[in-house]
C-alpha cells in the first residue's frame, strides 16, 4: 500500500492471571487499512476482535505496539473515531434530535444551536428519519435506535467508523435493511469503517476485506480476504454472483476447521507482518503475499517485547 491512513504496528493484548503469569488474548498484529476501506474482522469468541476495536476506539491500550491514524498514535477516546455498539448506546432523556445534536456541539463547541441542528438534522434525513426528530428512545424501535446511532456517528465526520456487531439484536429484515443504508451511506461519504460480524454473509455483502482471525488464547490474524465481488453490489442479485459462494465457503472453512488447526499447521511458517492476502474463486493468483509491512511509529521497527500495561 502507498498510504496507511490506518496501521496497527505490532499490537498485543495480554492479561494477567490470578496465580502469576499472563493470558495472551493476542500477540504480534499488523495491519494497514487505506482511506475508505470497509473492513469486517470475522473469528470465534475470545480471538480478541473486540479488544482491536477497543484499541483502535481509544477505550483500551495494547499490552505492546501502537494504532497510528491518519500519522497520529491513538492515546485515548477521540470524536474522531465514532464507535457504534451492539446496543444503541442513545441517552433516554434525549430525543432523536437532542441525541445527534449532542455529538454535534460536542465536535463543534462554538457553534450556535441553529447550525447544530441544521447539521444534525442532515445526517436523521440522511439515515431516514426525518419526521421522528421528537421522539425518545423509548419511542422508537429496535431498528430507529440504531439509525440514531449512526446518524450520531456520521454527524461528527469520524475518521473511522468502529462498529461492533451493530445489527445482531435486530430482526432478519431490520437488519438488511440497516445494513443496506449503511451500505449506501459509507459509499456516498466515502467512510472508513472497521466492523465486527459473526455473520458471513454480511461481512460479504458490506466488506471490501475480511480479516479471519484464528482461535484465542494467541490468536493471530490468519489471512486477509479481499472481497472480489463488485463495489456496486445489489443485495438481491449478490448471492447470484460466480464468486460469491467460493468466497462464503472459504471463509465458513476457516471458521469451522482451518482457524482450530491454524497454529500446528503453520507451526514457523506464519509471518505476522507479511499476511497472505486471499482471493477466492478467481484465476491464479487467488493467493499473494501481502507487502511487508513497515512500521510508521518510532520505536516499533521490531515486535515489541515489552511488558504488559
Amino acid at each position: 500500500m502507498t498510504h496507511k491512513f490506518i496501521s496497527i504496528e505490532g499490537i498485543a493484548k495480554r492479561f494477567p492471571k490470578a496465580g502469576g503469569g499472563f493470558t495472551t488474548v493476542f500477540e504480534d498484529l499488523w495491519l494497514p487499512m487505506q482511506r475508505g476501506d470497509f473492513t469486517c474482522i470475522i473469528g470465534h469468541s475470545g480471538c480478541g476482535k473486540t479488544t482491536v476495536l477497543n484499541i483502535l476506539a481509544g477505550l483500551d491500550a495494547p499490552s505492546s505496539g501502537a494504532v497510528i491514524v491518519d500519522n497520529q498514535a491513538i492515546e485515548g477516546p477521540s470524536l474522531d473515531r465514532a464507535v457504534i455498539f451492539q446496543t444503541h448506546a442513545l441517552l433516554p432523556w434525549r430525543t432523536v434530535m437532542g441525541n445527534v445534536a449532542y455529538a454535534v456541539s460536542s465536535k463543534w463547541r462554538k457553534w450556535k444551536t441553529q447550525r447544530v441542528r441544521e447539521r444534525a438534522q442532515k445526517f436523521i434525513d440522511l439515515v431516514g428519519l426525518n419526521g421522528a426528530e421528537s421522539k425518545r428512545p423509548a419511542e422508537l424501535s429496535g431498528g430507529m435506535k440504531q439509525r440514531v446511532g449512526i446518524a450520531r456517528a456520521l454527524s461528527i465526520e469520524p475518521k473511522i467508523m468502529l462498529m461492533d456487531e451493530p445489527f445482531s439484536a435486530l430482526d432478519a429484515l431490520t437488519r438488511g435493511t440497516l445494513q443496506d443504508e449503511v451500505r449506501r451511506i459509507c459509499l456516498e461519504t466515502g467512510q472508513t469503517v472497521f466492523m465486527i460480524t459473526h455473520d458471513v454473509d454480511e461481512a460479504i455483502y458490506l466488506a471490501d476485506r475480511i480479516l479471519l482471525m484464528t482461535n484465542g488464547p494467541h490468536a493471530v490474524l490468519a489471512e486477509v480476504v479481499e472481497n472480489p465481488l463488485p463495489k456496486d453490489r445489489v443485495r438481491a442479485e449478490v448471492h447470484k454472483h460466480p464468486l460469491y459462494y467460493p468466497v462464503r465457503n472459504h471463509i465458513i472453512d476457516f471458521l469451522v476447521s482451518r482457524s482450530k488447526s491454524f497454529a500446528t499447521d503453520m507451526r514457523g511458517k506464519h509471518d505476522p507482518r507479511n499476511v497472505p492476502v486471499v482471493r477466492p474463486g478467481l484465476a491464479e493468483p487467488a493467493v499473494r503475499e501481502a507487502t511487508v509491512i513497515t512500521p510508521s511509529w518510532p520505536g516499533l521497527s521490531r515486535p515489541s517485547t515489552s511488558s504488559p500495561r
